[in-house]
């Protein structure tokens, strides 16, 4: 699979409404036959600052959802809302779902 981490730093009027501005493009690209996980986070230690974790397939389904409309309508609509260019990670992973964290291995009660 592909697994993407990316770190967006979001200016600070706009912080709070970002779960909402995001929306429409959370929901297209969970709807993409090849999207694993699409899911947002905030920051404890920066209110600004939103980390997207994201998982594909495999190449055919990231091509395809950065070329999907509504990649494409993001990269116009987004960038107004953010202070800085998001960061990413980018890796190919031989795995195709999370594994289990074994050191802190919860037992079933």
């Amino acid at each position: 699979m592909i697994f993407i981490t990316a770190k967006f730093r979001v200016r600070p009027e706009h912080a709070d409404q970002w779960p909402q501005v995001v929306e429409e493009f959370t929901r297209a690209t969970r709807a993409e036959p090849g999207c694993l996980w699409f899911d947002w986070s905030r920051s404890l230690d920066d209110s600004t600052e939103y980390v997207l974790v994201e998982a594909f397939r495999d190449d055919e389904a990231g091509a395809a959802h950065v070329g999907s409309a509504h990649f494409r309508t993001a990269q116009q609509t987004l960038p107004p809302y953010l202070a800085a260019t998001p960061r990413i990670v980018n890796a190919n992973v031989p795995q195709d779902d999370w594994s289990l964290l074994g050191e802190m291995a919860v037992e079933d009660s």
